[in-house]
């Protein structure tokens, strides 16, 4: 009986096979369905808990208000800028394979503590089941998990070595840079398949879609797409629902090496900052760009009578930052005792402060002071 691997290898060779046409596009669209499921099956096979990240060191206690991975292949700097940014040792050694475990560490970045955590070096293939085995899929469980992804490529070959730890990513569902498709799939007791499309659909064709659908045994459902340029892979991630939407920058590092002429090349690669660890080239930028993709929200306290406390900001995250938000960061019951809260800076229509509910949405930077019953 063919294996799972040799099953996912099949169905693409047959992929690359058919060409797209209006008479093979249901086809293509079962393939691409059957091709979604075995690599689901593969992550995260039966019996196997679930897909979370239990190996032998990857299990690490969360801290700070993010975290961000470091994802590379061995040798490309990863752990020597772990080391310098957070003073956490991480085995730094020309050697492949020097960091075999998800090391942690913090940074703090304008008063918010962030969590860095380097994981060991990628190998090509681990989402089908290579790279250090069941190893090579717990740290990728572990980038799934992240706020924000490093990719650390080595600059004299950093296009070849992208395209790869990115189709390694996308395999385990990771979609970076990427936003969730406008795509909704309903399902329904009876009345067969029902498709809307406020856009013009120019990659997927309705007998595409119903292929996937029926291949997901969806024969009664109401699906409607208002996803620009939509494609059967948007289609399928919208079904299969475990997918997770991440930032990544591209660490470009080992600059010391290359020409200014091949800098200014490099500074083409879209959300991309070449830097050097070991010389501490371009490092504030890359800390800068961190902060920008991460979109945290500092918010200072004001207690009665006296000055806002600037040292120690409470940290809240973009879409996650109402005044209920922030008074539940600092204790749960502080929100059940709110009466009313004053608000200074963006968020406030009033430069003297503006007084608000639990539902204000604050803004980076803002000052609060709690009034209670």
């Amino acid at each position: 009986m063919a294996t799972t691997v040799q099953k996912i290898k099949e169905i693409e060779d047959e992929m690359a096979r058919t060409q797209k046409n209006k008479a093979t596009s249901y086809h293509l669209g079962q393939l691409k369905a059957k091709l979604a499921k075995l690599r689901r099956d593969l992550i995260s096979p039966s019996g196997g808990g679930g897909g979370g990240a239990g190996g032998i060191g990857f299990d690490v206690a969360r801290t700070g208000v993010a975290s961000v991975g470091f994802v590379g292949f061995p040798s490309v700097g990863k752990s020597t800028l772990m080391s310098k940014l957070t003073g956490t040792h991480s085995e730094v050694s020309e050697i492949d394979f020097t960091t075999l475990t998800t090391v942690p560490g913090t940074l703090k970045v304008h008063g918010a503590p962030i969590q860095i955590l380097d994981l060991p070096g990628i190998i090509e293939g681990a989402n089908d089941g290579r790279g250090r085995g069941r190893q090579g899929k717990d740290f990728i469980a572990v980038a799934r998990t992240c706020n924000l992804i490093f990719i650390v490529l080595d600059v004299l070959k950093p296009l070849g070595d992208k395209k790869i730890i990115e189709g390694e990513l996308e395999a385990f569902g990771i979609r970076l840079n990427k936003k969730p498709p406008a795509i909704n799939v309903r399902k329904k007791d009876k009345g067969g398949i029902a498709i809307t499309n406020t856009v013009p659909l120019t990659n997927i064709d309705h007998d595409e879609i119903k292929a996937i659908l029926s291949e997901y045994k969806l024969s009664n459902a109401d699906v409607t797409i208002r996803e620009p340029n939509c494609t059967s892979d948007d289609l399928v991630d919208v079904i299969e629902g475990n997918r997770v939407y991440i930032p990544a920058i591209y660490v470009l590092n080992k600059i010391d090496a290359i020409s200014i002429e091949e800098l200014d090349l490099l500074y083409k690669i879209p959300n991309s900052v070449p830097i050097s660890s070991k010389e501490w080239l371009n490092v504030d930028e890359l800390i800068e760009k961190m902060w920008e993709a991460l979109q945290l929200v500092r918010v200072y306290t004001k207690p009665r009578g006296q000055s806002p406390d600037y040292s120690t900001p409470v940290v809240l995250r973009h879409g996650k930052c109402a005044i209920d938000d922030f008074c539940n960061a600092i204790h749960k019951e502080i929100a059940k005792q709110l009466k009313y809260a004053v608000v200074w800076g963006s968020s406030a229509k009033h430069a003297r402060g503006q007084k608000v509910g639990l539902d204000h949405v604050l803004e980076d930077e803002d000052v609060v002071h709690i009034v209670k019953r």
